[in-house]
């Protein structure tokens, strides 16, 4: 009788930790402790556990198709990282499975087992901003390799394609205090988000950089980061008498959202109060006045993806991938954020 493949599930059953855990001590890292790798390490010596790298590179058969799972199709963003990985996966003979998750947790997790049972030979995962426990994705891993694009988790011990966030959120703050602007309202994504996380960081450190005072109050937490919320938040700042000059948004859409709100009140953009977002959407040269944004290369995120996860697939030797790419954003300058536009 064959027996069963000892799955990272098993080991945290085993030991009461969860799946994230038994995973990063399996890979060493710093921020467990040593007393809880040397259990975890004894059990998967026990019970014979084999590395998902290992037991991958014991398959023969290749299907030649890549899933790839995105949060929003009809973003432009994902259709320009949509773009760079069909035109990479037909350059290197492999068939795209495109799913969206839109948003949902729940259909995250049932798109990646589909995949995996259909025998896709790795997937493209960008995250939903309410995927916060990651161990679906650590399970999935046991069966093929997982690259994350654009929305990561750095609890996820794979390959990440990634921009600059925390350096193009810094820019575009600073660009407005070159404005004069310094009370800056700053519309955040989920406290979870990797992406808001360091977006917000950069924004904090171009303030501190330049002798203001981090206002909490000016700080508002969004979900979904949409046009909707954008109207919301900027309705709620105006409600509390908030003092604020200028917006920066975490995306686009809650940077239009600012901009819709901020007419509706008859507030001068950019003279009042400017506004910049992030993403360099196409919606932003449609919005009135032209909205100011950090451009991601979306098409560089996608081509580099599938580069990465083939990479992988092909590389016959037994290691563990883990690496993060870090691409540059650029920020483009419109009529939301300078009077000197013309």
């Amino acid at each position: 009788m064959i027996k069963r493949h000892i799955t990272l599930k098993d080991l945290s059953k085993a030991l009461n930790l969860s799946i994230s855990t038994v995973s990063r001590a399996l890979k060493d890292h710093s921020d467990i402790s040593i007393k809880t790798k040397q259990r975890v390490q004894l059990l998967a010596k026990e019970l014979n556990y084999v590395p998902n790298s290992i037991a991958r590179n014991l398959r023969n058969s290749s299907s030649k198709t890549i899933g790839v799972v995105i949060p929003n199709l009809q973003l432009d963003y994902s259709s320009r990282i949509i773009n760079g990985m069909i035109q990479e996966s037909r350059e290197k003979g492999y068939q795209l499975v495109i799913s969206e998750s839109g948003h949902s947790y729940e259909l995250e997790k049932d798109i990646i087992i589909s995949m995996i049972k259909s025998g896709v030979d790795g997937i493209l995962l960008s995250l939903t901003n309410f995927t916060k426990n990651i161990d679906h994705v650590l399970e999935a891993m046991e069966h093929c390799p997982i690259v994350l694009y654009d929305k990561v988790s750095d609890k996820v011990p794979c390959t990440k394609i990634i921009v600059d966030d925390e350096i193009g959120a810094k820019k575009a703050v600073e660009h407005l205090i070159q404005q004069g602007k310094k009370n800056i309202l700053y519309i955040n994504g989920p406290d979870h988000s990797f992406n808001a996380k360091k977006r917000l960081k950069g924004y904090k450190s171009a303030l501190q950089s330049n002798d203001i005072i981090v206002r909490e109050e000016l700080i508002i937490q969004c979900q979904n980061v949409c046009i909707a919320e954008g109207k919301i938040a900027t309705e709620k700042a105006l409600e509390k008498g908030l003092e604020f000059d200028a917006v920066f948004a975490v995306t686009d859409n809650a940077a239009i959202g600012v901009i819709k709100s901020l007419k509706k009140h008859n507030i001068n953009i950019p003279d009042t109060v400017a506004v910049i977002g992030f993403s360099n959407s196409k919606n932003a040269t449609i919005i009135e006045p032209n909205l100011s944004s950090v451009e991601q290369p979306g098409y560089k995120i996608g081509k580099y993806a599938v580069q990465y996860l083939i990479q992988e697939l092909t590389d016959n030797a037994i290691k563990t991938f883990s690496k993060t790419l870090e691409l540059k954003t650029s920020l483009k300058i419109r009529e939301s954020s300078s009077s000197y536009i013309t």
